[in-house]
């Protein structure tokens, strides 16, 4: 199976790509130039790099047409960091997710795989299921939304396969480090207290090799189409999270509970990810007591190499 992959040097993308690779799909990825490709730099020689940017595709679309992917996977987006969720530059995704969408039509793909998100229902107390209303409050949440709909009609036009999948939250090695599990982990190894909110928040966190294999077995199903909630199913404090990795690296460490306060902040997340399963017959394999383990050991022996 050809595969293309967009967002290939991020952290869900690279797990991807060794996953379709270690497979023996043949995998070709979209990538912008200035892109760091620490996380795939072992990866280099094993797939076929097309240099291109979502937000000026022309330049890349002969060399993915001359690849001609039966299976693309969108995962890339400008944007994400909360910092830019009400930020114009969203825009720039609607617009170059649809010029791809396009530019694979003309050369017989047959399954778009894209990675949508929770910001899309907008806030819910609540576990999250498909059926609910959407009605994202960010810039971020209705941009993806309208990716989503306008894809969805683009792939019934164009005859392929569409397939939607709304994440919650990842961890796991090679993580972002501004993300939370990440950040605590490396300040308590570098000896520093982590500044938190109180820890109230209850999220829902899927492992990152979960996550890769979700959507890898989203691709290969005909059955599945349409869109899916993906995450682990569960719901831990945030507080807990903390205090598990602290006990991971040193129980006398103290952590800065209380020194961080956001009004904007999410106190539930949490999806039912049971129409996947029954879909697809994917089930998360890591505890987050396992994943927690394995993410603090990695970050032990390379905590140098993160950019």
């Amino acid at each position: 199976m050809r595969c293309l992959v967009t967002g290939a040097s991020g952290h869900i993308g690279s797990y991807l790509v060794r996953l379709l690779l270690a497979r023996g799909y043949r995998v070709a990825v979209l990538l912008r130039p200035v892109s760091n490709v620490w996380r795939i730099k072992d990866l280099m020689t094993q797939v076929e790099v097309i240099r291109g940017d979502l937000a000026s595709l022309e330049a890349a679309a002969l060399e993915i047409r001359n690849f001609a992917p039966e299976v693309v996977f969108h995962l890339a987006w400008e944007g994400v960091g909360s910092s830019h969720r009400n930020d114009v530059v969203q825009l720039r995704n609607l617009d170059g997710s649809l010029k791809l969408l396009q530019v694979v039509a003309q050369c017989g793909c047959r399954r778009y795989v894209y990675l949508g998100s929770q910001a899309e229902y907008g806030p819910y107390a609540g576990v999250l299921s498909e059926d609910l209303p959407v009605r994202p409050v960010t810039f971020y949440g209705v941009t993806k939304l309208s990716v989503g709909l306008v894809s969805q009609k683009l792939c019934e036009t164009y005859n392929m396969d569409f397939v939607w999948l709304r994440l919650l939250a990842t961890y796991g090695p090679m993580d972002d480090p501004k993300h939370l599990i990440p950040s605590v982990i490396t300040s308590l190894l570098g000896g520093m207290k982590p500044a938190l909110t109180s820890g109230e928040q209850c999220w829902d966190y899927l492992y990152i090799e979960d996550a890769a294999r979700a959507i890898a077995q989203s691709a290969v199903m005909p059955a599945v189409q349409g869109i899916y909630n993906l995450g682990s199913g569960e719901c831990h404090s945030v507080r807990s999270i903390a205090e598990h990795i602290r006990d991971l690296i040193d129980t006398s460490l103290p952590l800065g509970f209380g020194e961080v306060y956001s009004q904007q902040a999410i106190m539930h997340l949490q999806a039912d990810v049971s129409l996947l399963q029954q879909a697809t017959g994917w089930v998360p394999q890591v505890s987050l007591e396992e994943g927690l383990q394995r993410t603090v050991n990695w970050y032990k022996y390379n905590l140098r190499s993160v950019p």
